[in-house]
């Protein structure tokens, strides 16, 4: 993917769409999850150099983009079935999945503990954890930054701000708003001029 160009990226970017869409309406699984980070899943796996570079996804089920990506668009078809693909990033299917997460808010903890782990080998990898908003809400998030903080690896930290801040995102009412001072907070910095501008 590294000879790839913008154009490619993105006619990829369809294929990758319509596979997972695909995959779903046949065996099951994460649509919005793993169509929201399309995108973002090939800008990560064009720029960084995986295996090597580490890519530690915080809620699994958004890992269907890199599991096509990373050799196994082949056995899609299989995801979520029985001796098929895990419908989450499991450490024994894939060397490209470095830590095996179900659900959310771990992503930088163990982002923290395999970046510590690279500087005690003395390596130089990246180790890039990717984290929703929604999982910003939890504990172990905050406790994980404070420690990175502390700690100063050099650790990338992403996060996916999908406006879904505050759970449940839907009642039997409809669309929920997010609240919060979190989503108050993302949505300063995306409407901020300095943000724009970059």
């Amino acid at each position: 993917m590294k000879n790839i160009s913008i154009g490619e990226l993105e006619s990829l970017s369809g294929e990758v769409r319509e596979e997972i869409v695909y995959t779903v309406s046949k065996t099951g699984g994460h649509l919005s999850s793993s169509l929201g980070v399309t995108e973002l899943t090939i800008a990560l796996h064009h720029v960084f150099n995986t295996p090597e570079d580490k890519i530690i996804w915080d809620v699994g089920h958004q890992a269907y983009a890199h599991k096509i990506l990373t050799g196994r668009r082949s056995r899609m078809h299989t995801i979520r079935q029985t001796s098929g693909l895990a419908g989450f990033p499991k450490r024994d299917e894939s060397i490209y999945d470095a830590f095996g997460a179900g659900h959310s808010s771990t992503s930088i903890s163990a982002g923290l503990g395999v970046a510590i782990g690279r500087d005690l080998l003395g390596k130089n990898n990246h180790v890039i954890s990717v984290i929703g908003d929604g999982a910003m809400t939890a504990g172990q998030a905050y406790e994980a930054m404070n420690n990175a903080r502390y700690l100063d690896p050099n650790l990338i930290i992403i996060l996916n701000d999908n406006g879904q801040v505050s759970l449940p995102t839907a009642t039997v009412d409809g669309p929920a708003p997010p609240v919060g001072a979190l989503s108050k907070a993302l949505t300063n910095l995306q409407s901020s001029r300095k943000f724009r501008q970059l």
